[in-house]
């Protein structure tokens, strides 16, 4: 069994097209992005006519061997292309698989798509058939860790670089999202240049939300400004913004300021205490950092249960009108700040 990683795939296409490919993987970016480069070396190498073939519900295996049997109209090359959703094709489907791949049409190309198959599923014997056939393409989530890099890559195709922490707030934003870093990634390459990307720039695209920026919120409160906060509320709910998010936003940053006050507690400089915690931006790391060290435990404590008894009000458990309280908590932290 031949096996390629997506990050091998271009260039192993440069090098050779085999006559069949399985992708076969549950991150849907790269394996979109897998088929799309193999479909286009197909058509390249002159498989110019396609045949898609859905296994879904009710779908009848038969039209796979049919698809192998019956000529091209046109005498064209034929790239045939299988995709199996739900990754288990039942007896019928594996049998015809097997036949499929045991005869394989001259002049055909072979591209099946799939999602990640349990050990069962890969030790079928349909699946056996594939791998002995087909190059497999194994696409695998890019673990968290490799986020930054993953990022960096993709920016520097477009021409555009950025730095740690930049690239770190990033990963953070899309949690493992792969195709939300995509659209972001592509956003980014719409509104800056080529070139180095300054954080703020960053921060500010992709946190924006129409004329209010929800990620500014905690920005207001943790610099003492009430009249921007308030202003800030009754935009973001004006546009219909989700209360939840808002609460989230609010709270994740009175957190926030908690662990950078206990790294400080515990001896920690500040410098680590933030980096520990993902505080990155000089902007953000001065609120937070000014925060911390003026702040009593108290009142952050009082802040984070009363964020608590809003999350009641918001989930519908408790009484109440969660934007106004969500102002309130928003203003008194800033009034201490």
């Amino acid at each position: 069994m031949t096996q390629v990683r997506p990050d091998q795939l271009d260039a192993h296409l440069a090098r050779q097209l085999a006559p069949a490919y399985v992708v076969h993987g549950n991150e849907p970016l790269l394996a979109l992005e897998a088929a799309d480069a193999i479909r286009a070396r197909a058509r390249a190498a002159g498989f110019s006519e396609r045949v898609v073939l859905s296994a879904e519900r009710n779908f009848k295996w038969g039209e796979l061997g049919a698809a192998g049997a019956n000529l091209s109209l046109f005498g064209e090359r034929r790239l045939i292309e299988l995709r199996i959703p739900s990754g288990k094709p039942g007896a019928e489907g594996g049998a015809a698989i097997e036949a499929f791949f045991a005869k394989f049409p001259p002049d055909s190309f072979a591209l099946v798509t799939l999602p990640r198959l349990d050990k069962a599923g890969q030790n079928s014997a349909w699946f056996g058939a594939l791998a002995r056939a087909a190059v497999v393409v194994n696409v695998y989530p890019v673990e968290r860790a490799r986020l930054p890099e993953w990022i960096a890559a993709r920016l520097a195709r477009q021409g555009q670089r950025a730095e740690r922490d930049t690239l770190q707030f990033l990963a953070d934003s899309v949690e493992g999202n792969l195709l939300a870093a995509h659209q972001e990634i592509q956003k980014l390459g719409l509104l800056f240049p080529q070139g180095v990307l300054d954080f703020e720039s960053v921060r500010a695209a992709v946190l924006n939300v129409a004329r209010y920026d929800a990620g500014k919120l905690g920005e207001a409160m943790l610099a003492g400004d009430a009249a921007r906060l308030a202003r800030m509320f009754e935009g973001l709910r004006g546009e219909g913004e989700a209360a939840p998010r808002i609460l989230w936003v609010l709270a994740e940053d009175i957190r926030t300021v908690a662990r950078v006050q206990r790294g400080l507690a515990a001896g920690r400089p500040l410098a680590e205490a933030l980096r520990e915690h993902r505080v990155w931006g000089e902007a953000r790391q001065n609120a937070v950092g000014r925060a911390a060290r003026s702040l009593q435990g108290s009142l952050i404590s009082a802040a984070l249960s009363h964020a608590a008894a809003i999350d009641r009000v918001v989930k519908g458990v408790a009484k109440g009108d969660a934007w106004d309280e969500m102002l309130q908590l928003g203003l008194r932290f800033a009034a201490k700040a």
